[in-house]
């Protein structure tokens, strides 16, 4: 899940808004990315999610879930948005939950 996460703010990092509706290929990419961080937080145990509640997971699934069904109406706003401002606090809280969870995790 991190991992993703951290790749999806990578492939945005010399990118803009604009290029989502540009290039198709980077748009399909990046939407990619969020529905597999979904994914992934559906499967993270609900100890985890318990011990970590200040990780969005049930929004996060949710994300996921609206991405894959609605794959024909995806609004590149909100998916923008998701990975410019969200994902970038959501990889703070996973590395702080990885690092509770295996303090040789930096």
């Amino acid at each position: 899940m991190r991992d993703h996460v951290a790749e999806a703010i990578e492939l945005t990092a010399d990118r803009s808004r604009d290029d989502l509706d540009a290039d198709r290929v980077f748009a399909l990419a990046l939407t990619k990315l969020v529905e597999i961080v979904g994914e992934a937080a559906a499967r993270v145990s609900e100890e985890l999610r318990d011990s970590h509640k200040e990780i969005p997971w049930r929004q996060i699934v949710g994300t996921r879930n609206r991405l894959i069904h609605g794959y024909d109406a995806v609004d590149h706003d909100i998916l923008w948005g998701i990975v410019d401002r969200e994902l970038p606090v959501l990889l703070g809280q996973l590395d702080s939950a990885l690092a509770s969870v295996d303090p040789s995790h930096d």
